[in-house]
This record gives structure tokens, C-alpha cells and sequence, in this order.
């Protein structure tokens, strides 16, 4: 497995997220200040007179609360501007929204950074790439070469996980704490807010999906869909040329907007070029 994919956005902490980014020699310390990328994508109407691309800050908020930094990722760079990002990042958060996840500039930026993770791995230096929500559907959509997803009722509901065999030796999930794993598995702390999933029957039959990534955990919806919640995961230690290329490039530099009256994100973050404050 090559990459971190994750649905979860909520109640799974990040505490895997810091073993994968270890350098590839042998017994070299962890990097305990990880800076990961996240895409931006386009505004929807609600938030267009503010700009034309955002991060919601949730996701910011996510990666600090594990300790990593954030550089946010722009819809309107270069190949060659993108290329550069990708070596001075130690991960990348493809994140949730609701962007065409064929023809959209989030898309095509998303399959960048995966062959790119792709290319590094052959010659191993690993790039983790978290997918939450429209960024997992998006991973499978790069990886089959096909839009697998069907409708499920997912939207604004809590579930439990149902692990499979994979998760207990899995790079995500040994080392969470042991009663952490059991409430996973009992209670509804999943919280799902999504309307399209890949199913497990349609996961298993696409060779790329079966070939290339564990099913970590599975989830069943009203309608008795069994989809899956959760694949695996790995490590990374790039960084930027220098202190102050790095300090440029951190989100600190933009403002956050209150948007909680009129989306469901209480912040949101322009990254529009030269969008800085």
C-alpha cells in the first residue's frame, strides 16, 4: 500500500498520520513538524463574491490539532509550480466538497500529486495522500479510471466501523489504543456526510481498487449498502528549500472568513493567488 486514505473526519484522530512521515533511513527520527499540502477547489455560489477557490477550516484545524502545518494548495498554479510544492510537502489532505471529480480543477490536481506519490514511491521516498469524503471518492476514481460510486443514504449519520481482518496489522490502526478500537467498532462515532460511496461489491470487482489498496473498514446504510469506509496507508520526508521559501508558503498568511451563515463550513479560507493578508 502506498497511500493513507480516510472517509473519517471527525472522531478518528490523526495519530497515524505521524508515523508516516519517517525518513527512509534507517532509524532516523520522526519528523515531529510535518507540513501537508491541501487542495483548494473552486467556490460554490455561496461563496463567490469572496473568491474563486477556498480550503474549509476545518481541515486546517484538523491537521494543527495533530501537530502538522498547512500549506494550502491553489487550483491556478503551473505543472512545474505544482511539481515543487509536492517535494517540499511530507503529505498531501484531499479534501471533502463538491467538486466534478472528472473535469474539475481539484480533480486534475488530485491525479497530479497521486502519479506524482506514484513516481516518488518507485524510488522510495513515501508520500502519504488523505482522502476525506469527495477526496476518498476521488482517490477511486484516479485509481479505477472510472466513476464507481452509487447513491447511498450516508448524509448527516453516525456509524460504527465494521474492521476487517486487514485493520489490526494495518499502518493506520495498530497502534491506536485498544479501547479507542472497540468504541469504533460499537458505537456510531463514524460520522458520515456523504451521498455516494463505493460500494464493496463494486470496490472488490474493479481490479486497480482490489490490487492496489486494503479495505480497512466497511460500513452497512439503511438500505443495506455495504460500502467501504476505510483503505491503508504510508511515509514521507520532504521539505522546502529553505526557512523562508517554507514560512511563505504556510496558510498563516491568509484570513479566515466566517461562513457558518450561509454553509455548512463556520470558516472557510481564498486561496486565491495573491490572496494574501
Amino acid at each position: 500500500m502506498r497511500m493513507a486514505i480516510l472517509r473519517l473526519d471527525v472522531y478518528v484522530p490523526l495519530l497515524c498520520i505521524f508515523s508516516l512521515f519517517r525518513c527512509q533511513l534507517c532509524g532516523s527520527p520522526l519528523n515531529q513538524r510535518p507540513i501537508v499540502g491541501i487542495l483548494a477547489q473552486k467556490t460554490s455560489y455561496r461563496f463567490e463574491n469572496f473568491g474563486h477557490s477556498f480550503i474549509a477550516a476545518s481541515y486546517v484545524k484538523y491537521l494543527e490539532s495533530a501537530g502538522a502545518r498547512v500549506v494550502p494548495i491553489s487550483i491556478d498554479l503551473t505543472e512545474a509550480q505544482y511539481k515543487k510544492l509536492f517535494y517540499s510537502i511530507n503529505g498531501l489532505l484531499i479534501p471533502g466538497g463538491g467538486a466534478n471529480l472528472m473535469t474539475s480543477e481539484y480533480s486534475k490536481n488530485a491525479a497530479l500529486f497521486y502519479k506524482l506519490a506514484l513516481q516518488a514511491n518507485d524510488h522510495g521516498t513515501y508520500f502519504p495522500i488523505w482522502g476525506t469524503c469527495l477526496g476518498f471518492e476521488e482517490l477511486t476514481v484516479i485509481t479505477s479510471g472510472r466513476k464507481l460510486l452509487i447513491n447511498t443514504d450516508t448524509s448527516n449519520v453516525s456509524l460504527r466501523l465494521n474492521f476487517t481482518k486487514d485493520a489490526q496489522d494495518s499502518r493506520m490502526f495498530k497502534n491506536f489504543p485498544v479501547d479507542l478500537m472497540n468504541a469504533l467498532a460499537a458505537e456510531p462515532l463514524a460520522a458520515n456526510s456523504h451521498r455516494w460511496s463505493i460500494s464493496v461489491k463494486n470496490f472488490t470487482s474493479n481490479t486497480e481498487l482490489k490490487n492496489f489498496y486494503k479495505i480497512l473498514s466497511t460500513n452497512m446504510d439503511s438500505k443495506g449498502i455495504e460500502f467501504v469506509s476505510t483503505i491503508e496507508a504510508r511515509k514521507n520526508w520532504h521539505q522546502y528549500f529553505n526557512k523562508t521559501e517554507e514560512e511563505n508558503a504556510l496558510i498563516y498568511h491568509y484570513v479566515p472568513i466566517y461562513t457558518g451563515d450561509i454553509s455548512i463550513y463556520e470558516q472557510i479560507y481564498i486561496i486565491d493567488n495573491n490572496a494574501f493578508s
